[in-house]
């Protein structure tokens, strides 16, 4: 058997599980000069108060570069919604959808908006994977990190009259090319790469799938729910829905140990697969923000994940918190692409 095993999130992971604030020297080396200029000219109209701080003078727009229904889609509205809710912001979020390309074209969008602090996006590991593949004018690079929130897991998925009762059976299926599998990503990204190595490290070639891409999680689903593709895999938050009603069944969860939120799913490991993924999710901004602006946005999504009520709305979506702020949310991207070009090249994807 193919043994591989990547898992980008660990408990020792910096970051992860605990709420790290390093805004303070930055913030203030690049605004100790600031207050005596806003005295001395009276002030400014952008969102920089006389202590050199920061904040919106309007509401704050989060980009999902995605359809409605998808792991990006629930991300911004959940945050969205808990930021107003809680208080923690004067102008409520909102919410637009930009689909298309993978998640280039919402890309495309906010790197056009370079300098805009009031114009944010959701993000996950495809800014990192459809660049590698060709598919993006933008990469992670041309934007800047906000701060990264929450750990998600993939889950394999068929229809609920479905034959296959294991993972060993859809690996099967797909060796023999007599099934098809929908993702919520494009050909070599997230959930193609999640759903290759798993057949690999099952000891299938993973070369053979017939990998169906869709323009976000939620339209995979309701394909697989309607027939036009055998499986599917998508993020555990995007599946709930439909497997708590019953409409669809799982046979996996790449999780090292069972989720909570799905706690009937076996884990890949437990099938004798050895393969983890996480999915992590975050907030980016476009190219040129100030300090100071960087500064409130990763306080603000800190501060949100303080919350109950956030805590409440992860433990339901199955998210894990692992919590950086820019700094090292900046290094986690760099470090993450490296090991996602070992993982391409591992599955024949690169």
């Amino acid at each position: 058997m193919s043994r591989l095993t990547k898992t980008h999130v660990s408990p020792g992971a910096p970051g992860s599980g605990t709420f790290r604030r390093t805004l303070g020297l930055r913030a203030v080396a690049a605004t100790a000069a600031l207050p005596l200029l806003l005295t001395a000219c009276g002030g400014t109209d952008d969102g920089v108060a006389e202590d050199g701080t920061w904040a919106p003078t309007q509401a704050i727009e989060i980009t999902a570069p995605a359809a409605t229904g998808g792991g990006w889609d629930t991300l911004a509205r959940t945050s969205a919604r808990l930021l107003e809710e809680e208080g923690l912001v004067d102008h409520s979020p909102q919410v637009v959808n930009k689909p298309g390309a993978g998640g280039a074209i919402g890309w495309g969008y906010i790197a056009n908006n370079a300098g805009d602090p009031h114009k944010l996006f959701v993000t996950s590991p495809p800014i990192l994977l459809v660049p590698m593949a060709g598919d993006s004018d933008h990469d992670h690079n041309d934007f800047t990190p906000i701060a990264r929130l929450a750990t998600d897991y993939m889950v394999y998925l068929v229809a609920a009259d479905s034959d296959i009762e294991t993972f060993a059976d859809l690996a099967g299926q797909v060796e023999s090319g007599d099934l098809s599998v929908g993702g919520g990503s494009g050909p070599g990204s997230m959930d193609h790469v999640a759903l290759a190595g798993a057949l690999q490290a099952a000891g299938a070639d993973a070369t053979q799938a017939n990998y169906i891409p869709f323009d976000g999680g939620g339209e995979a689903l309701t394909s697989l729910l309607g027939g036009h593709v055998d499986a599917a895999v998508v993020g555990v938050g995007e599946a709930l829905g439909m497997l708590e009603s019953g409409d669809l069944r799982a046979v996996g969860v790449s999780s090292a140990e069972r989720l909570d939120a799905v706690a009937e799913v076996p884990t890949l490991v437990e099938q004798d697969v050895d393969f983890t993924f996480d999915i992590w999710r975050g907030v980016m901004g476009p190219a040129d923000l100030t300090e100071e602006q960087i500064a409130y946005h990763e306080t603000l999504f800190a501060d949100l994940m303080e919350t109950e009520a956030w805590k409440e709305e992860s433990a339901r979506l199955g998210w894990t918190d692992a919590y950086q702020d820019s700094e090292e949310f900046g290094t986690f991207l760099d470090d993450t692409r490296g090991e996602f070009a070992e993982i391409l090249t591992e599955v024949g994807l690169q």
